[in-house]
Parts: structure tokens; sequence; C-alpha cells
């Protein structure tokens, strides 16, 4: 993949940060960072790109798996890793786990379930789509437009799928392109409007897409929620905040 670099016009200082980002956390932080002069380069996958970049170092593109990542960092004489990226991207926490480097992990919070959630846990998205076809006819699939594959030609439900990107044509049911953050007000009409009767979500924790979880509930809707991988064993925040504090008792 073609690595494109945006470069601030500040001087670059030794032994920047590396985030790797695609996350509202992740840019939030690299604002944060780029406010208070910290040297840092802000890695994206490629695939979404903010509207408003942080005034630091910008990367896009994928690395070409671990060992390729670890020769980055070496590379670029990187002081720490920082994995903001996704919850469920597992693959790139897996390589930033196997640089050796010193790594911290910033995510949001999963969401816990509270009285009135009906949730069924599932491993994947295919059990997840299996989960729905047995109990429900008029699915909600919000998880994104990677996985959609999965649907393309299942048609024991008819499938409503939002996106910000449409997926391969399903056989039976619809693309919607919308991006968060969501209101749950607008989250209950669309619910009622096409008649659903479950859900099926990834725990992305944070409030931008909470909304349509707290509208299930209101409707009494089950939820099938498919379950975060488990990460390697790094020390994870879960706040910018926390996460500055980390990393402001790093050397230099």
């Amino acid at each position: 993949m073609t690595v494109r670099e945006h470069w601030s016009g500040k001087r670059m200082a030794e032994r920047p940060l590396l985030i790797l980002g695609g996350t509202t956390l992740a840019l939030a932080l690299a604002k944060q960072l780029a406010a208070r002069d910290i040297p840092a380069i802000y890695s994206l996958a490629g695939r979404t790109v903010p509207k408003a970049l942080p005034d630091i170092e910008v990367r896009s593109g994928g690395f070409g798996g671990a060992e390729a990542l670890r020769d980055y960092v070496q590379a670029k004489n990187i002081r720490a890793v920082i994995d903001a990226t996704h919850a469920y991207a597992r693959q790139i926490s897996l390589n930033a786990a196997a640089t050796g480097h010193l790594l911290l992990r910033l995510s949001e919070e999963p969401w816990q379930q509270v009285v009135g959630d009906r949730w069924t846990a599932a491993e994947d998205i295919s059990a997840a789509r299996d989960v729905a076809s047995a109990i429900a006819d008029r699915v909600f699939v919000t998880t994104g437009r990677q996985g959609m594959d999965e649907f393309v030609h299942d048609t024991r439900c008819w499938w409503l799928a939002r996106v910000i990107a449409p997926g391969p044509d399903l056989d039976r049911g619809i693309y919607i392109q919308a991006r968060g953050p969501f209101e749950k007000a607008d989250e209950l009409e669309l619910l009622r409007d096409h008649s659903i009767d479950a859900v099926i979500s990834k725990n992305a924790g944070g409030t931008a897409t909470y909304p349509k979880i707290a509208a299930a509930r209101e409707l009494g809707l089950p939820v099938i929620m498919i379950d975060r991988a488990r990460s390697a064993d790094t020390e994870t925040v879960h706040t910018v905040e926390a996460a500055m504090a980390w990393i402001s008792t790093l050397g230099a």
C-alpha cells in the first residue's frame, strides 16, 4: 500500500511518539500532543481520513505486517507506541505488541449491560448473524462495511446495514449511509420505521454510537453484541487525560 505523509511544518524533534489512530480518542490525543508541542506521528490505516488533521506529522497506509512495523519504529527512533486503534482492529494491536516496544493501549471503555438490556454475546460477525437469524426477521446491522460479505447472500433475515460507505449488494436488505454521533430519538425513529426486531452491534464503547443501544433497550429489542477480541497483555487506559499522564512519565 502506498504511504502518504503530511508534514505540519514543525521541525521534528528526536524520539517522537507513534500514535496508531483511526478513532475519536486517537485524534483527540494527537491534537493534545500538537497543542503541547510534543513530537508525535499520527498513523492511519488509510480507510477513513479525518477532515481536521492534527498539526503533527500524519501518515496513512498500512505498515505491511508486524516486522515492517517494528522496522518503522526503529527507523523513526520512536519513543513509545500508543495503540489507539478501534477495539476490533485486532491485527494491528497484535503487530504493535509484537514490536516489543514500549506500548500503551488507548481505547474506549466497553459498554456494560444495565437493567432492561437484552444482550446475547457472539464471538464474531458470523456467529452474530446466525444468532439474529434464529430470533428475528428484520435486523439492524451496525458493525461497519467490513464483514458485510457475511450478509450478502443470507436471506434468512432482512438486513438494514448502516455504513459510512456501501458494501456489496445484499440479496435481502439495504444500506443506509451515515456517520455518528447519533441521537437516541433518531435511532428510535429508525428502528420503528423499519420494523426492526433485533440489533447486531460491536461493543465499541464511548457515546457516539451508544444511542442505538439505549433505543433498543427502550423498545425491548434484543442486541447481539460481538465480543471484543482479547488483547495482548498491554497497559490500557480509557481517556486522553490518562494517556497524557502516562506520556508525562516517559523519559526523553
